[in-house]
């Protein structure tokens, strides 16, 4: 099933082409890595998806309905920086998402907090950048949304909770739903990828599965992405 379509998405600022006549298709139950060099377009390119830019010329569909109100309630986005207020408590911002969220599951955000043993009675300004991070992560993946967008969700997180972040991340969404991940730390998530996306210059320069990587290139994603980026 196609949850998400493209078609000619391109997007100027002002004379500079960020993205550049974009044509794909993403199915639905897939874990899909967006990989790109910085300046590549990845944040343009999920910024567009969730909605919170406008294309220059071409199309983005969400299970057939174009981007829009109605979109916004079926992504969950995670942003690539903090955008929550420090002077609240965590549990004031679950109780905030829960109001505005018909599909969070609060249940699932406590459990999570006390798996990575964080106080919902801490207010976020007390916490540490990994830990607000962490906080948001949580709080994106207790919805139950069809599109899950992650912008660098493991870039400020300590390399011992990882693994618990990325097993939450696949342990956290329905099977017909999909996650798009933009990161720099390939090696760390590319055991729990479906799909690649490779982007640059603000095109697509590949779109494949893990397996047909694996099976016809005979490298892991980080080996092809540093031999085709040459990093």
């Amino acid at each position: 099933m196609t949850l998400l379509e493209c078609k000619n998405l391109s997007k100027q600022y002002g004379r500079y082409p960020a993205l550049s006549n974009i044509n794909l298709q993403i199915d639905g139950g897939h874990i899909i890595g967006l990989l790109g060099p910085n300046g590549s377009g990845k944040t343009t390119f999920i910024k567009l998806i969730a909605g919170l830019l406008t294309p220059s010329s071409g199309e983005i569909y969400l299970k057939e309905e174009p981007i829009g109100i109605e979109s916004k309630k079926m992504i969950s986005y995670l942003p690539d920086h903090t955008y929550l207020n420090d002077w609240m408590k965590v549990k004031e911002i679950i109780g905030f998402f829960a109001d505005f969220y018909e599909d969070f599951e609060t249940e699932r955000a406590y459990d999570m907090l006390a798996k990575l043993n964080i106080d919902p009675n801490s207010k976020l300004k007390t916490l540490s950048k990994g830990t607000k991070e962490k906080v948001q992560l949580i709080l994106v993946m207790s919805r139950k949304a069809d599109l899950y967008l992650l912008d660098e969700p493991i870039a400020g997180v300590d390399p011992a909770a990882r693994d618990y972040i990325l097993n939450t991340i696949i342990s956290n969404y329905d099977e017909n739903a999909s996650i798009l991940i933009s990161t720099h730390l390939i090696s760390d998530i590319e055991n729990i990828l479906d799909e690649v996306i490779f982007i640059q210059n603000g095109q697509i320069h590949m779109q494949t599965s893990v397996d047909d990587i694996r099976e016809n290139e005979n490298k892991s994603i980080d080996t092809l992405f540093r031999e085709v980026f040459k990093c």
